[in-house]
């Protein structure tokens, strides 16, 4: 657990000290303030009475969004920037283990997203002071948030520990959750026997009763098992080594 939290705190340093998290931010503070504000405008014209179906839902269906596009950019170079550098084979000469090295980045990467989803906060509670609702199902779309960018940030990390270059590892990683988003659209085509199947395999579909005020448990362990098979994953392309003579 210390090793863990030391190469955490080392990762946030890097991430911080340069201006790829700062410029991530800003992106994702923008575009999630414009788009809470245009659902806002929306709503007030158009939605009539119900929050959580008339704002909330197109809210966080458009957080969700936001996050697809910044958190592969934050995952990219955290195991590929490594291996370029060649300081990855340096942290190997340490007593550390793959684990303790695969999960200090993950959270480190983590953590930063936490802290971009508090940023969000700040449209709903000032909206909570001029027009009180319930809270229950914005806590429930920052739940759904919070596990679907583990999700996005696990399949980023996979995808960095397979290659030394950030640019590929990025797109691996929009290819797959691209994939998971479009996998169940086009049901017509895949009949009325496959397409239950691949509405169970859509990340996306699973979000959606988040965004819309419900935590159902099946969701919960879908976007939990997506997350742990990534990081398994990454697991065991760090370890690869192993076989291809790298110390």
């Amino acid at each position: 657990m210390r090793k863990t939290f030391l190469i955490c705190r080392r990762e946030l340093g890097v991430l911080f000290g340069g201006p790829l998290a700062w410029v991530l931010a800003a992106v994702f503070v923008l575009l999630t303030g414009y788009f809470f504000y245009s659902d806002l405008v929306f709503f007030v014209l158009f939605g009539g009475a119900s929050l959580p179906a008339g704002l909330w839902r197109f809210v966080f269906l458009d957080y969700r969004l936001v996050a697809l596009l910044v958190l592969p950019l934050l995952s990219m170079r955290l195991l590929a920037e490594e291996r370029r550098l060649g300081t990855l084979e340096l942290l190997w000469t340490y007593p550390v283990r793959d684990r303790e090295v695969l999960a200090g980045k993950f959270v480190a990467a983590l953590v930063v997203y936490l802290v971009l989803l508090l940023g969000t906060a700040t449209g709903p509670a000032v909206l909570y002071m001029l027009h009180p609702f319930a809270p229950a199902p914005v806590l429930a779309g920052y739940v759904g948030l919070v596990l679907l960018g583990a999700a996005f940030l696990a399949c980023g990390t996979a995808a960095s520990a397979v290659t030394e270059n950030q640019v590929v590892a990025a797109m691996l990683t929009y290819g797959v959750l691209v994939f998971c988003w479009f996998v169940s659209w086009n049901e017509a085509a895949v009949g009325e026997t496959v397409a239950p199947v691949l509405l169970q395999l859509s990340l996306f579909d699973h979000f959606y009763g988040f965004a819309q005020g419900v935590i159902d448990s099946r969701d919960v362990v879908y976007l939990v098992a997506f997350t742990t098979l990534f990081l398994f994953l990454a697991a065991r392309a760090l370890e690869s080594r192993a076989w291809r003579g790298v110390i």
